[in-house]
């Protein structure tokens, strides 16, 4: 009897879904190294932070500890901040808002350098199994912070950490650093076409 063309194609799909299957068993078995990594979430797009978050509601979700920097960051409600503060997760907060709205470089500074004296203490504190630089990208394409102290301190961190670094505009040195690189691309907008930004779903 010959086989139907439903047959047929589940046949197929067996067979093409086998070959990927091993491709990626293949890949994951060559995956032997255990460390922590550097995840870098760049790009115009949107979801650069709320990927950074995801991360460490993930690690806090497994029993985890975790810590966040934000470096752009003014005095709104952040609903991952009450969520996560809540779960034992301390935040070190700029506090100052966009460099456009501040228009003070010296304050801003200031500002940049109080917050990673925190960051620093995170990344020397093997406690925190993920840490979050949250837009800690402008600070380095502004030269806000020392480049080669803010490297060396995520180089130098201790072994089993993982470090996400969000924000656009990701200098050379810090991709290469990284483990992994995200280009966040920007298709479309919903404020370009007049919608305000949304409480539970845009912060």
């Amino acid at each position: 009897m010959s086989k139907s063309e439903e047959e047929l194609k589940q046949e197929r799909h067996k067979k093409k879904a086998q070959k990927q299957k091993e491709k990626v068993d293949a890949s994951i078995a060559k995956a032997t190294e255990e460390r922590g990594i550097v995840i870098v979430v760049t790009g115009n797009g949107k979801g650069k932070s709320t990927s950074g978050f995801g991360t460490v509601a993930r690690a806090v979700g497994h029993g985890y500890k975790a810590a966040v920097v934000q470096f752009i960051k003014g005095q709104w409600d952040c609903g991952e901040r009450n969520l996560l503060e809540n779960n034992g997760v301390p935040f070190a907060v700029m506090g100052t808002g966009f460099t456009w709205e501040t228009q003070d470089r010296t304050s801003d500074i200031a500002a940049a350098e109080e917050v990673w004296a925190h960051a620093k203490e995170y990344l020397a504190d093997p406690q925190y199994h993920v840490v979050l630089l949250d837009e800690l990208t402008y600070m380095l394409g502004y030269d806000y912070l020392n480049k080669e102290e803010v490297l060396n301190a995520i180089r130098n961190r201790p072994e089993n950490q993982s470090v996400v670094v969000t924000g656009r505009g990701a200098i050379k040195e810090l991709r290469d650093l990284a483990d992994t690189v995200s280009e966040v691309k920007d298709e479309k907008h919903a404020y370009r076409a007049g919608i305000k930004a949304r409480k539970g779903v845009d912060w």
